[in-house]
């Protein structure tokens, strides 16, 4: 009995040992065959300039005190939040710079894209810069928007292995845990759209079984062109490779296609009639859609500041002082009455705790 014992946890152990040797083997081979392309040198590529004259500069004329305030509007309803992005790429004549954590392979995401891919029919210049952390099923058709004349896709700290990403982590775990989450969208360097909300049917109220609270701000005036330009520091990081680099079969196969806007590219996810109706009477009658018609934005114009963290965090080479939660507290720092924070991931850590703690004392009223 004690032999069969102890053969039997030998026999385990060498399981184990051969288990082990074989994810080792499995490591090694996914590190000897798996590495970034090189990036091939590229110019400095930045946001459109002298774009007062489209629509939207004129628009953010009509009512720009000109004192350097920026004008805000608060977008919290998720139609009109969805409504507002597809307005303002359906505005856009120059340019579209848009970037993203997540864009979900669903209703809406198939919907703007291919408004995306409408806008640069018409001669916009698009800007899609994507974390490809959260565009799952997305390679086949953004390699096709790719392939447009007026469209460029770049995905933020790529995966190498792109059937299944998350073997990425067993040998670049660092590397690929630091991810993007900005989200912006700006149409012609003048209006900007920020805020908490990816892109995906959960967002914009045309999930059947979940909704996520969230909170836009649409943007106008000085603060566009911060935007505009911190878009293009992350456009321009060497962490930013474009797509064809990255799935040159696809990119291929793309080139020798139908134009994206010749055919629906959101038909295999064709949107309730519930949510289809709901969507037209919000591209009609939201009060962006009527702002626009009429060539004026309803804003209110407020002082702005712009805290982002840079590109170079995510490889690990950004100094302490240039990181957001350092930029925050400078500018929380001189708050008189009261601080509020609203954020889908609130872990402030020592830190952020003493930082937070130390208003109530000052009379200060703190709301999260």
């Amino acid at each position: 009995m004690t032999d069969r014992t102890t053969n039997g946890h030998r026999l385990r152990r060498q399981c184990r040992g051969a288990s082990a040797v074989a994810l080792l083997l499995a490591c090694a081979l996914l590190a000897a065959c798996g590495s970034l392309p090189p990036l091939p040198p590229r110019a400095l590529d930045t946001h459109a300039t002298d774009t007062q004259a489209t629509a939207l500069g004129r628009a953010v004329r009509a009512t720009d005190p000109g004192d350097g305030r920026s004008g805000v509007r608060p977008l919290s309803d998720p139609l009109e939040a969805f409504a507002a992005r597809v307005l303002l790429v359906r505005a856009a004549e120059r340019s579209l710079d848009i970037q993203y954590y997540i864009w979900r392979d669903d209703t809406t995401g198939r919907w703007l894209l291919e408004e995306i891919a409408q806008a640069a029919q018409r001669g916009v210049r698009v800007r899609l810069l994507l974390d490809d952390n959260g565009i799952a099923g997305l390679d086949e058709p953004l390699a096709r928007l790719d392939a447009h004349p007026s469209i460029e896709v770049r995905l933020f700290n790529p995966f190498v292995h792109r059937g299944f990403k998350p073997l990425g982590y067993l040998t670049e775990f660092s590397r690929l845990n630091r991810r993007m989450h900005n989200k912006s969208l700006t149409a012609d360097a003048q209006v900007t759209l920020v805020g908490g909300r990816n892109i995906g049917d959960v967002y914009f109220g045309a999930d059947e079984s979940l909704d996520f609270a969230d909170l836009d701000v649409l943007a106008a005036g000085p603060i566009a062109t911060e935007v505009a330009g911190a878009f293009d520091a992350y456009w321009n990081s060497t962490l930013a490779y474009p797509i064809a680099l990255l799935l040159p079969e696809q990119a291929a196969a793309a080139a020798g296609a139908a134009p994206p806007a010749s055919h629906p590219i959101h038909e295999r996810n064709a949107p309730t009639e519930r949510v289809r109706g709901d969507y037209a009477q919000a591209l009609r009658a939201t009060p962006l859609a009527v702002d626009l018609a009429a060539g004026r934005l309803d804003l209110q114009w407020v002082p702005v500041r712009l805290v982002v963290d840079p590109p170079a965090k995510a490889a690990g080479e950004s100094a302490l002082s240039d990181l957001l939660v350092v930029q925050l507290d400078r500018a929380l720092g001189q708050a008189l009455r009261e601080v509020d924070l609203v954020s889908p991931y609130f872990v402030p850590g020592r830190a952020g705790t003493e930082a937070l703690t130390r208003y109530p004392g000052q009379g200060l009223r703190v709301r999260v």
